[in-house]
């Protein structure tokens, strides 16, 4: 089974579409043959893509740096919980382990982490998919600066359409499918 690392919010978010796709996405990687590797927490978008995947029968692994032991609560039901020192320990290990990278709304941890494989890719340290699941239109004004930003010269466009992006959990599994060797 090939393993997808997803970054979302420790947070819900204030509109209810954000928690129906992290469900919902959680239920289709499953579906899809991918095992989950996230961030360990029980909490926000984050905890409901583990508890459907595992409801769905999935395997998850979560990396959590152990000061967020409380703040985020670790899942009780993952099969593997890896306690780590620190948020970079966790992003190495989330690099190392997984077969491709998903986006879904989130916070500054989620661009954070987002930007970090992005940028692995961008210096040919990683040749690994990354996605966003722009459920509504969520990461629309991120793409927006990313794009100045390719304007101005400072990224190249490839950089950005490099990027899989769609609207549904489906629709981006598809075309992780069709880019993971």
């Amino acid at each position: 089974m090939k393993k997808l690392c997803v970054f979302c919010g420790a947070r819900s978010g204030n509109r209810p579409a954000y928690r129906t796709a992290a469900q919902a996405f959680g239920t289709a990687l499953v579906h899809a043959k991918w095992d989950l590797v996230y961030g360990g927490g029980r909490v926000g978008l984050m905890g409901e893509v583990a508890q459907a995947a595992l409801d769905a029968g999935g395997y998850v692994t979560g990396i959590i740096p152990g000061f967020l032991h409380s703040r985020e609560a670790v899942h009780p039901g993952l099969q593997v919980c890896h306690t780590v020192g620190d948020l970079f320990e966790r992003k190495s290990m989330m690099l190392e382990i997984s077969d491709a990278f998903v986006a879904l709304p989130g916070g500054v941890g989620t661009y954070d982490e987002l930007l970090e494989v992005i940028a692995w890719r961008q210096l040919r340290q990683l040749n690994k998919p990354i996605g966003l699941l722009n459920v509504d239109n969520f990461f629309a004004p991120w793409l927006g600066a990313l794009a100045h930003a390719a304007t101005e010269g400072f990224i190249a466009q490839a950089e950005i359409d490099g990027l899989l992006v769609a609207a549904t959990p489906e629709e981006l599994l598809a075309k992780l499918v069709q880019s993971t060797p």
